[in-house]
């Protein structure tokens, strides 16, 4: 089941009973898991800002950024988004922020709390792959 509005849209996955949405475009694009009631919320009359004040309160699964402001970049705040929204326009700028930085981001910024759960989750995992309790990674 899906709701659209000019610039964004949301999905409710019926199969696995969680709900998505997606704004934005070419110079911010974000994906986010809502709650049932943040998307009861959203209606189709709505702007893309309305809907967007919603679904900031939803778990950020993928923001790409390309706003002049700097170099272009993508951060993933959950490796399932794909899998999770398959049927959304995923807009992907410049370089994907590594591992720890966005670990990093996740756990200073308030906006991004209801990723830390997950994110703590993916670190741990991490740490054990490697095997000597080291998170680092190779960077470009």
């Amino acid at each position: 089941m899906f709701k659209k509005g000019s610039g964004w849209k949301a999905c409710f996955d019926e199969r696995n009973g969680r709900y998505f949405g997606e704004y934005g475009g070419i110079q911010a694009y974000h994906l986010f898991e809502l709650t049932k009631e943040l998307f009861d919320r959203l209606n189709e009359a709505m702007s893309e800002w309305d809907a967007a004040k919603i679904m900031y309160d939803g778990r950020h699964l993928y923001m790409s950024v390309d706003d002049r402001c700097g170099p272009p970049y993508t951060v993933i705040f959950d490796d399932e988004y794909e899998t999770l929204c398959p049927w959304a326009s995923v807009m992907k700028s410049g370089r994907v922020w590594p591992d720890d930085l966005t670990d990093a981001a996740t756990e200073l910024f308030e906006s991004e709390k209801n990723n830390r759960e997950q994110r703590r989750r993916k670190r741990e995992a991490r740490r054990k792959k490697n095997g000597n309790g080291s998170d680092s990674q190779n960077i470009e």
